[in-house]
């Protein structure tokens, strides 16, 4: 399990610095040692949270995972940055940047909030509107940077799976971040992502287990990537929870194991915002989740019958 921090980057709410700092604590008791973080989190504030909690520790006892593409430039207009979905003063703006010199900016930035002298892993975010300059220019610099030794390894995070799998083919990427796209609502990756990450040798880290809310919490108003969840998902979210408790488990937990099992799979990302919800995923990751419930949930046709735990 690793800790993704948008969450402590104030995402949608605010989080004050002590609870910030206490969640950050919270999974390194429960031994999380990846910390996946992004510029774009909160305008810098998850990247600064994150480094100095982090400082706690030997500098080669953790993993830190930081993204480029969206390079931050100084630009008060007053108000906040909730347009964005983080509830932070609006002092920057972002500026969609997958050159070879916005990539090391980028870099240079993220290493200064951090507090670090280099990070272990380096995505490119979210380049779906700029694949051209992502893969001409915004590719070749990580390789330089990875060359270097600036950075351990590289990759790009998306929330799609048609042009990560095509980073995977086609690049020498060491990993790779899916959000939302190999759950027990939507299994888009197990059709050309997993297979060819395996194929490959290409790790692959999963992030958005619960569909940003629906597999956590299923009921009336909750969200799916973001929005209200239609109703026919709204259904099959709560059919898959009856068969998790009929079976003994929870939900949550299901659907952590669901992202665990593929072999390609090297961690599953997690967000949380304080400790209390660390705890809670750090519980649910471990649960035991019996195999009768994956061969009931392919019976039923809520899972495919490939590519699942056996």
């Amino acid at each position: 399990m690793a800790l993704g921090s948008a969450g402590i980057g104030n995402l949608y709410t605010e989080v004050g610095e002590e609870a910030a700092h206490e969640a950050v604590r919270a999974a390194w008791q429960r031994g999380v040692r990846y910390f996946d973080t992004a510029p774009h989190y909160g305008i810098g504030l998850a990247e600064r949270r994150l480094g100095a909690a982090l400082r706690e520790h030997p500098r080669d006892a953790f993993t830190v995972s930081t993204k480029v593409g969206r390079r931050l430039e100084p630009f008060d207009a007053g108000g906040d940055d909730l347009a964005h979905g983080f509830a932070v003063p609006a002092t920057h703006r972002r500026v969609w940047d997958f050159s070879a010199e916005g990539v090391r900016r980028t870099l240079e930035a993220s290493l200064e909030r951090l507090g670090l002298d280099r990070v272990d892993v380096v995505y490119l975010h979210d380049p779906d509107d700029h694949a051209e300059q992502a893969f001409r220019e915004g590719y070749p610099a990580l390789e330089r940077l990875r060359a270097e030794g600036v950075v351990g390894a590289i990759g790009a995070g998306m929330n799609q799976t048609a042009m990560l799998t095509r980073f995977v083919r086609d690049t020498d990427v060491d990993v790779v971040l899916c959000a939302g796209r190999h759950t027990l609502l939507d299994h888009s990756a197990l059709t050309d992502l997993l297979p060819a990450a395996l194929a490959h040798g290409t790790s692959v880290v999963v992030g958005g287990a619960f569909n940003s809310g629906l597999l956590a919490d299923p009921g009336p108003g909750a969200t799916y990537d973001y929005t209200r969840a239609p109703a026919e998902l709204l259904d099959r979210a709560l059919r898959l929870k009856e068969a998790a408790e009929r079976h003994g488990t929870t939900l949550r937990a299901a659907a952590l194991a669901h992202c665990a099992a593929h072999p390609a799979v090297a961690s599953v990302l997690v967000g949380a915002r304080s400790a209390a919800e660390v705890h809670d995923c750090a519980d649910r990751f471990t649960d035991p989740v019996p195999t009768a419930l994956w061969r009931e949930l392919r019976a039923d046709g809520l899972l495919p019958s490939e590519g699942e735990p056996a």
